[in-house]
């Protein structure tokens, strides 16, 4: 492929691929470690051959994993070879649908070492909808607690209406800028706000979706002891670091499986303790969820287990690809994963902090770590003109797009990190809130602008399965194009 667009010459090329080769050797010389994970590039050759024959950057892995082309082939032998009807029925063809569905179940408790005698699986369309689960049901009531980080998604801010609404005191704890860590004082004194007695539930991301930040495990074992259910989202986590449900004990684990392997989409999980999952009280029910329904007595009773929280028909003829695709990922190894992961990354760091115009202002402003203790592959930053001032995310995003770099803008569904990192004043915030009658990222990024000089948004890369030095290098490259320009150049 070619590492740097916009070539034109012959002779530009050879340069280019001259100061990759050079850029690679250097790369090397610190991170000795990357040759070990050699036959990852083997596999984008034969299974994600797809990026390089289009001349395509990804790096965009926070927001959805890429499948392998054999995880595609492999379901549609699969269907094509059965016969499987739906689940819920004792024919021939529900059996066996049936039969796949619950050795599935079993397959994902297995990748994560979770006994089934202690946590159920549960099918969802993703992870969102498996926050959602915990949320309408957990039996939030008035004395009770909602407790959690401002480094959220959007989906774990969403239960907050459903505590406020019965009653529940729902508190925020802060991370901290610009490294956007939790401080750990500040969580172990609202973990002892817990009232006594009544349901408390504490919710935090294993890895921010924002930063890449990854929050200490050990704070679901010592919000429990302290009489707190814990909701952990591993949506970001899981893809390349293993989480083994023996040494961490979530009472509830969230996560979307196109996030991890790329296929199928529209099948998520909620990993619920037993315990836990007995004081959620549903408020509705649906065709599947039930043991028992009257018209007449105006009564039903929900199925037990899974089968209470499953609504509907499960997506049956999809559900087999993810066993599929978590075999794949042992196939390959989680580990050799999470090692190319982390090479990549903290080159990246090294290389765009390096980065200064030539009157040494910095270009690049990373949002979290800058380092590779406490973080994961996932980066969030701004970049700053000669001047100090910003240039414009989602010009940058077009460039981007232009280059063929898929990468992200905006706040990721993170408002509480993205504020936090930017320092928007919460009178702008609600200002704007009133003030614009159909809000945009684009109408909220020129609002705080105009209304308090900050920037409101920032740009994503996250690296994944696949990615290569040739990726990174590519945006680095494509990054460097702004050295010493302004940001009216854009």
């Amino acid at each position: 492929m070619i590492y740097v667009s916009g070539v034109g010459t012959t002779v530009y090329q050879a340069k280019a691929r001259s100061d990759y080769d050079k850029a690679f050797q250097a790369f090397l010389r610190v991170y000795p470690a990357y040759e070990k994970t050699a036959v990852l590039d083997e596999l984008r050759r034969c299974e994600y051959g797809r990026l390089d024959d289009t001349g395509h950057i990804y790096l965009d892995y926070t927001g959805g994993g890429l499948h392998a082309a054999s995880q595609v082939q492999r379901h549609l032998a699969f269907l094509n070879s059965h016969v499987l009807g739906n689940p819920h029925s004792q024919n021939p063809t529900s059996l066996a649908m049936t039969r796949r569905v619950e050795q599935v179940r079993h397959t994902i408790l297995r990748y994560f070492n979770a006994s089934p005698d202690e946590y159920i699986v549960i099918f969802t369309p993703n992870a969102s909808g498996a926050i959602k689960l915990v949320g309408e049901a957990y039996p939030f009531a008035a004395g009770s607690r909602y407790l959690l980080t401002a480094d959220n998604h959007n989906s774990v801010n969403g239960i907050r209406e459903f505590a406020a609404a019965r009653g529940a005191a729902v508190t925020y704890v802060p991370v901290v800028p610009p490294e956007l860590q939790l401080d750990t004082g500040a969580v172990e004194q609202a973990l002892a706000q817990a009232t006594p007695g009544a349901p408390n539930l504490f919710a935090f991301p294993a890895q921010s979706n924002y930063s890449g930040v990854q929050h200490p495990l050990e704070l679901v074992a010592l919000a429990q002891a302290k009489g707190w259910d814990v909701l952990l989202d591993g949506a970001a986590f899981v893809p390349t670091n293993r989480l083994d449900l023996t040494a961490c004990r979530p009472d509830f684990l969230s996560l979307s499986f196109y996030k991890i392997f790329g296929y199928p989409t529209g099948i998520g999980c909620l990993l619920a303790r037993r315990p836990a999952l007995a004081k959620l009280k549903r408020p509705w029910f649906a065709g599947g969820t039930i043991a028992f329904a009257s018209v007449q007595t105006n009564r039903h009773r929900l199925a037990p287990d899974e089968v209470g929280f499953e609504d509907g028909t499960v997506n049956y003829l999809t559900i087999p690809a993810v066993k599929i695709g978590l075999d794949f990922i042992n196939q390959v190894g989680l580990e050799l994963i999470h090692k190319r992961v982390a090479n990549l990354t903290g080159w990246l760091i090294e290389t765009l902090l390096a980065l200064q115009h030539s009157n040494g202002r910095s270009l690049v402003h990373l949002h979290g770590p800058k380092n590779m203790a406490q973080r994961g592959g996932t980066l969030a930053m701004n970049f700053y003109d000669p001047a100090g001032r910003p240039f414009d995310v989602y010009r940058l995003e077009q460039r981007a797009n232009r280059a063929r770099i898929s990468l992200r803008t905006g706040c990721f569904c993170n408002p509480g990190a993205n504020e936090i990192a930017h320092n928007l004043p919460a009178p702008a915030l609600e200002s704007y809130r009133q003030a614009e009658p159909a809000p945009t990222p684009a109408s909220f990024y020129a609002y705080m602008q105009r209304h308090c000089g900050r920037t409101a948004a920032a740009t994503r890369v996250s690296v994944g399965l696949v990615t290569n030095f040739a990726d990174v290098y590519g945006f680095v490259t494509f990054v460097r194009r702004l050295l010493n320009k302004t940001a009216a150049d854009l």
